[in-house]
């Protein structure tokens, strides 16, 4: 992952019962794309993504992924389409189909995974 600009952090930041303060960690946030795990739900975890600009076309050969967008605009391209995300609206990824995501201004954003999932794809 080092030949891109993303900081990534994949250890769970939060406990159960510990409150998530999402103003509070986009206001710290100084990265033009950070990815960072905030809780994990039974075999999922919960990530927040503060980007702007593109990432890199890549899949997931096993894992679906959910995005939801609570400030600013993603747009998600597919092999054959573009779905763009306005705050409070999701997409679900299938498995196995190459992806990226690209935000024009900055954009917050939820994304639902696996725990095993790697970011930057398989």
């Amino acid at each position: 992952m080092d030949k891109y600009n993303y900081v990534t952090k994949l250890g769970i930041r939060f406990n159960h019962l510990e409150k998530i303060d999402v103003p509070a960690l986009v206001s710290e946030c100084k990265d033009k794309w950070y990815n960072e795990t905030l809780t994990k739900v039974n075999n999922s975890v919960v990530r927040i993504g503060i980007v702007e600009g593109e990432y890199h076309w890549h899949k997931h050969d096993n894992d679906d992924e959910f995005f939801f967008v609570l400030e600013g605009r993603l747009f998600v391209d597919v092999e054959d389409k573009t779905t763009e995300l306005l705050p409070n609206q999701g997409i679900t990824i299938t498995k196995g189909l190459m992806h990226r995501t690209r935000a024009p201004q900055r954009t917050v954003m939820l994304m639902i995974e696996t725990s095993s999932i790697q970011p930057e794809g398989d």
